[in-house]
């Protein structure tokens, strides 16, 4: 359900104390990206060549993964030649991708926090990424200008979130399936409280558009993810067949200006 903005500790607290309990849960799909070859992304698992999530000049880049989880993102950024850092709220998550770092061999810093408001210097990276990270559970009107503090002028901001039409159609409860009607208004859309503790935070194209600029950004594109034939997911909460009719997520990309 879509719920007032209360006091800043609450859904930081909350959304801890949340995925401290998902953890486990996500210990073997964490795994899985950790050893996979190629980068998928999103709950269809979209090729990184139909989303460009990447930069493809990454080799040398100081990258920064807000709200990294099990940070395998982190990881294929390493591979391709970055020095990545990530940052979690959840120290259950962070135990997870601290021993996928020793099973894979792979180490760069995880660092306990929260996004909007992280440990970082200003200035200190040229690339910052989420997926369904600091994009869904923190609020964007702290962690956009926090991301934008920590990028260097030029720097890149890439996110993967939940699209707006699917937010839009979603029913209140939990794992209830996505309708294809609207149940839910545009205007007023921010922060959603979810049954099981979580809480989310989603605003509308023009919102969010606006904030981006406000925090000193520019936005370069914004792709409708399509999930690709024949794709399955374990999600409950969307099918392949209303993915493939209308966007269940969103990739944006911007660079800050200077």
């Amino acid at each position: 359900m879509t719920e007032p903005t209360p006091a800043r500790a609450d859904h930081v607290a909350a959304n801890r104390a949340a995925w401290d309990g998902f953890a486990a849960d996500y210990a073997e799909a964490g795994r899985r990206s950790w050893a996979a070859a190629e980068p998928t992304w999103g709950i269809f698992a979209a090729p990184e060549a139909d989303i460009g999530m990447l930069p493809p000049d990454l080799d040398g880049m100081d990258a920064v993964e807000l709200g990294c989880g099990t940070a395998y993102v982190s990881a294929w950024l390493a591979r391709r030649g970055a020095r990545p850092v990530g940052i979690d709220n959840s120290p259950k998550q962070l135990e997870t991708a601290r021993a996928l770092q020793a099973e894979f061999g792979l180490g760069f810093p995880l660092h306990l926090g929260d996004a909007e408001r992280t440990p970082f210097p200003d200035a200190g990276f040229d690339f910052a990424v989420s997926e369904y990270g600091a994009s869904i559970w923190c609020d964007p009107h702290a962690w956009i200008p926090e991301a934008a503090r920590i990028l260097r002028p030029g720097g890149r901001l890439h996110f993967l979130a939940n699209s707006v039409l699917l937010m839009l159609c979603t029913p209140d409860g939990e794992e209830v399936p996505v309708a294809e009607k609207l149940e839910r208004p545009l205007f007023g859309m921010h922060r959603f409280a979810w049954p099981d503790g979580s809480v989310e935070f989603h605003l509308p194209h023009g919102e969010l558009l606006r904030l981006l600029r406000a925090s000193g950004f520019e936005v370069e594109d914004l792709v409708e993810v399509r999930p690709p034939a024949g794709a399955t997911t374990s999600y409950p909460f969307v099918t392949v067949d209303w993915a493939r009719r209308w966007p269940c997520e969103e990739v944006w990309k911007a660079r800050k200006r200077g």
